[in-house]
């Protein structure tokens, strides 16, 4: 069955960076465009970045020039790197994956932004 797996989350210091991963499995990695997520507490989830099968990006306002999506279609993993973060940041992550009209979810992994 498809799974996600999400690591790489923790507490940060403003101005620090971290790297997310999403190990997938279940399904053709290489051919879908992944996604992460987030969401902070009392929010609704919101769209964080997003890579297409082809390597196309496309990331939320608040993150641009601070965030980066990649992905090893070899290691089947999807990749954050998070750069400059702000207390705003702090959320749980959520990889994400649509195949036909069905998404799956990974477990999410905590990302603190505090000094």
């Amino acid at each position: 069955q498809v799974q996600l797996v999400e690591s790489g989350g923790g507490l940060v210091q403003p101005g620090g960076s971290l790297r997310l991963s999403c190990a997938a499995s279940g399904f053709i990695f290489s051919i879908k465009t992944m996604a992460w997520y987030r969401q902070a507490p009392g929010k609704q989830r919101e769209l964080v970045a997003g890579i297409s099968s082809g390597g196309a990006t496309n990331y939320a306002d608040s993150v641009k020039g601070r965030f980066t999506i990649s992905r090893d279609n070899a290691k089947n993993t999807v990749y954050l790197q998070m750069n400059s973060l702000k207390p705003e940041d702090t959320a749980v992550y959520y990889c994400n994956v649509r195949i036909g009209y069905v998404q799956t979810w990974g477990q999410g992994t905590q990302v603190t932004v505090s000094s």
